[in-house]
């Protein structure tokens, strides 16, 4: 993160401003920790419910625990999180969290790395069981230390009589005791071993694992848990079906990634409640990042801070990203040079050229006149906030009800089409009204009903007229309704006069009269109501889904500095790492190894020499000639020393920091030896960066 106290703005405002950001952050971390809390919740609650079967029939010695005790089969829940491992940590936290909170202090989270055989698993899992066992208030000081001394042999028996011991205990305690320290476990707990990353670990692991556990089921009651990142068809491919049949596998599927992502971008992008927005170009590298690179939505948060940190950082006017309430008093209390500022945004300049000039003047020198105008212009940048969102969502009942999508599926599709420019001069915004003209009676009254709940719920008070509106349109769809019926019924009652005409002129000159109707085509009443409706919420996304660049100020609460963050983002290690050896100034900030006009300076470190050096040479290099050029480059500076013995001891000291900056070269992937010819290293590494 960006240190606010480097910038070279008054020491007061900067404060200010980090104080700004930090409320702003903590706000936006709560908002999406409880997000997620809640995203996940229905998998948690499902995945305690399956505990809860699995547990109470092994408490009571039911008949299904009997038989599964007979075929030795392990309870075991697949949970399928998809391909964004990045973000299963924070899953699996939550579920030992949960699992310990309410079920059982004996939960083991295993991963691959740490287990490449039984033994080491054996190892890990008592190792994570007997640190949940410590109960700190329960035990007195000798216990712990018997405790954290003693080394148990790791083997299923051990870990079966390690088990029966501490539930003994518990069931020995003193009433009041047993109360305080266990009463939100249940009676001889589970034991639960999650496997994070099951298609890691290897076949053998888990089969001796599965057929040594499913022995001694009915002495310790386990459950599984495997992470599954691709398909649950993967434990069958790691198992052998004699392994997975000792399994009683129940399936859980977690929440999809892209709803997990548009449920984050709804809550914090698309409501009022945070002043701080992203521009079009910044959500888009950060969704492109989501969508072709992870799948990550920890690292679409990251990214969100690293915009949240970037303006508040380079911006000096973001402390006037803040609530509605505080405005008044920020604006306020603005410096000169802040007004300076103001007067500097390229909307802001925009907007005086609108003005009168009288108005210009008093904008442009009044700082008094500018503060009281700004503060306007930041009050109904809020209130523009607040309408865009409500008549965002109201389109996108219409568009995400079309056949093909024109403007996308997600709103977070239609929220970058918006911003990006006027959508209503897109094509695809045509496409989706023609489309919307074509809708049934029953999709309209539907979509319009949706709009009411919107416009409703919305804290924007320029809605009641658009909410009367569209219930008026209701009413009419209603009446339609009933004239609807009449008119079948006359129809039926002409067809019937018609069939009663038996005289050939007067039938011959009625279906003629039939004909000609028919070819004029008059719309009907539900057809012209449909294209008033339709008509009325283009009028809407006409006046209310204005670009924010149009919007004055705008660049206060945006961030729009999209390369800033795609060279955050997007790492170019081999372009790092060129200029780190090519031009250590860079990074070291030392004057002495600035050169100019491409030179090589004796004072730069060793591999930064031979990197230069090597960088003139072709695809074979010679290592006594680069040795030569090193020497000469590292003793330039130095007096010719006539010692013939301290010069022999310099060119040793000077071959050995060669050797080394040549073997690390190598280590870097830049050169490798050659078997061509002797004393000779191959160049890998070709192109400018």
């Amino acid at each position: 993160a960006h240190d606010f106290r480097s910038t070279g703005d008054d020491s007061k405002d900067t404060e200010l401003r980090f104080v700004t950001f930090q409320s702003l952050w903590n706000q936006i971390k709560s908002e999406t920790e409880q997000i997620q809390e809640d995203l996940n919740k229905q998998l948690l609650d499902n995945l305690v419910s399956f505990l809860s079967r699995s547990h109470s029939e092994f408490q009571e010695k039911t008949t299904e625990w009997t038989c599964r005790m007979k075929f030795r089969e392990i309870p075991t829940a697949a949970l399928v999180l998809g391909v964004n491992v990045t973000d299963h940590d924070l899953t699996f936290r939550g579920l030992s969290d949960v699992l310990q909170d309410n079920i059982t202090p004996y939960v083991a989270l295993l991963e691959a790395k740490d287990c490449p055989g039984i033994k080491n698993l054996m190892q890990k899992l008592m190792g994570q069981l007997m640190n949940c066992d410590i109960d700190v208030d329960s035990l007195e000081d000798e216990d712990c230390v018997q405790v954290s001394q003693s080394r148990i042999r790791c083997s299923m028996s051990s870990l079966i009589s390690w088990y029966e011991s501490v539930t003994k205990k518990t069931d020995s305690e003193t009433p009041s005791k047993k109360r305080n320290s266990s009463s939100r476990h249940w009676h001889s707990p589970p034991v639960v071993v999650i496997f994070k990353d099951m298609e890691s670990f290897t076949t053998k692991v888990l089969q001796d694992f599965i057929v040594i556990s499913s022995q001694h089921i009915h002495e310790l009651p386990l459950v599984l848990i495997f992470g599954i990142a691709t398909s649950p068809m993967i434990i069958h491919r790691l198992l052998p079906h004699s392994v997975s049949s000792l399994l009683c596998i129940e399936l859980f599927q977690s929440l999809s990634c892209k709803e997990h992502l548009s449920t984050i971008i709804d809550k914090l992008l698309l409501t009022s409640r945070f002043p701080f927005k992203l521009g079009e170009k910044v959500l888009q590298v950060l969704i492109n990042i989501f969508l072709y690179h992870d799948f990550s939505v920890q690292n679409f948060i990251k990214g969100f801070q690293l915009c949240v940190v970037e303006h508040f950082y380079s911006q000096p006017l973001s402390v006037l990203c803040c609530q509605l309430v505080d405005i008044k008093k920020r604006v306020y209390s603005l410096s000169h040079d802040q007004c300076e500022n103001i007067r500097r945004l390229p909307s802001f300049r925009r907007y005086v050229e609108k003005q009168e000039s009288g108005k210009q003047i008093e904008l442009l020198t009044n700082d008094s006149f500018l503060k009281e105008e700004t503060e306007k212009l930041l009050e109904d940048l809020h209130v523009y906030h607040e309408n865009y969102v409500s008549i965002l969502r109201c389109l996108h009942v219409f568009t995400s009800s079309l056949p093909k999508y024109p403007l996308g599926k997600q709103i977070r599709e239609l929220h970058c089409a918006c911003l990006e420019n006027r959508v209503w001069e897109t094509d695809e915004y045509e496409s989706s009204l023609q489309l919307a003209r074509m809708l049934n009676k029953t999709d309209l009254v539907t979509m319009l009903q949706q709009c009411v709940e919107i416009l409703m719920s919305s804290s924007g008070k320029e809605f009641d007229k658009t909410v009367e509106k569209l219930k008026e349109f209701l009413t009419q769809f209603q009446n339609l309704e009933a004239e609807a019926s009449q008119e079948r019924d006359v129809s039926v009652s002409s067809q019937k006069e018609l069939q009663k005409k038996t005289d050939l002129y007067h039938l011959q000159k009625t279906l003629l009269e039939l004909k000609e109707s028919r070819r004029s085509k008059k719309l009907t009443k539900f057809e012209m109501l449909r294209f008033e409706v339709v008509d009325y919420i283009d009028s809407l996304v006409r006046k209310y889904l204005i670009p924010a660049d149009d919007r004055t100020l705008h660049e206060i609460v945006y961030f729009n500095a999209a390369a800033v963050l795609r060279g955050r983002l997007n790492a170019a290690p081999r372009t790092a790492l060129h200029t780190a050896l090519n031009n250590p100034h860079c990074y070291l900030k030392n004057q002495a190894l600035k050169c100019d006009g491409g030179g090589i300076s004796n004072k730069a470190p060793d591999i930064c020499i031979v990197y230069k050096l090597h960088l003139e040479c072709g695809r074979l290099i010679n290592l006594v000639d680069w040795l030569e050029a090193f020497s000469t480059v590292v003793m330039a500076a130095e007096e010719p020393n006539a010692d013939a013995a301290s010069s022999d001891q310099v060119d040793d000291i000077i071959h050995a920091r060669f050797i080394r900056a040549v073997s690390e070269l190598e280590l870097l992937g830049f050169i490798k030896p050659s078997k061509q010819k002797t004393d000779h290293v191959a160049r890998l590494t070709w192109g400018g960066c």
